[in-house]
């Protein structure tokens, strides 16, 4: 399906993903049979195109931590190159990203840490390296937010780009071999009584949701998204946090 294709969707998917981000203002049943409204006064500054997007921001974040998690446990050593005794301590710096960075990035984010990470040399955690990367990445795209009120607003396009560059990496993971021709991170899996592709629908989630609140955007504000078609084996990393 191409992206302009996606579009006649947006209303449909729309409607249902509006009455899903209405969680904010629940019903609370207690064991007398009382029911009472419980109300967050937040929700009376968003829109239900605000809660959607703050569904969406936590879907998309939640499913890069289930991918770090997955990786490092099907690739150990990488958490233990920091002296860790077990991986949950990397999965708990990875939620700092704001404020914890991979030492060996020395500063690089977004596509640049993705692309250390699949460098040769590279002496430190790749999984680091990419999650991070694609955190701070999907960051940028929702624009440095938690969470989003009336007054907010979304670039489009960053969404666009974000969703090519999750593509990019997801090819990436899959295809980039070490020195001796294994797979430098091991993910998805195909063969004789083993079959795992839970990193592709992972990253398949991740994808659609940045493809799909980038329509949500551009239909809201009437600015047409500039596709990019690109060899996968080729493609370069297009810019989201720089854009404007």
């Amino acid at each position: 399906m191409t992206f302009s294709t996606r579009r006649h969707f947006l209303r449909v998917f729309l409607s249902g993903l509006s009455a899903l981000a209405l969680a904010g203002c629940m019903t609370r049943r207690w064991p007398d049979g009382r029911e009472e409204e419980d109300f967050d006064p937040r929700y009376l500054a968003k829109t239900n195109t605000d809660r959607i997007f703050d569904a969406s921001r936590e879907q998309v974040m939640a499913s890069l931590f289930v991918l770090a998690e997955k990786l490092y446990r099907r690739n150990p050593r990488e958490w233990k190159k920091a002296n860790l005794e077990q991986h949950d301590k990397a999965m708990e710096a990875l939620r700092r990203y704001r404020e914890t960075a991979p030492a060996e990035l020395a500063g690089q984010q977004e596509g640049a840490a993705v692309l250390r990470a699949f460098a040769p040399d590279y002496p430190g955690d790749r999984v680091a390296a990419l999650v991070y990367g694609l955190l701070t990445m999907v960051d940028a795209a929702y624009e440095f937010k938690d969470e989003f009120f009336i007054l907010d607003s979304l670039n489009a396009q960053k969404l666009y780009n974000c969703a090519r560059n999750v593509e990019i990496a997801a090819w990436k993971l899959a295809a980039t071999p070490d020195e001796a021709g294994r797979p430098l991170l091991l993910s998805n899996e195909m063969g004789e009584g083993a079959h795992n592709l839970s990193f592709e629908r992972e990253f398949g989630r991740v994808i659609g949701q940045l493809d799909f609140i980038a329509l949500i955007v551009s239909d809201r504000s009437g600015r047409t998204i500039t596709s990019v078609t690109q060899s996968l084996a080729t493609a370069v990393f297009l810019p989201v946090g720089m854009l404007k």
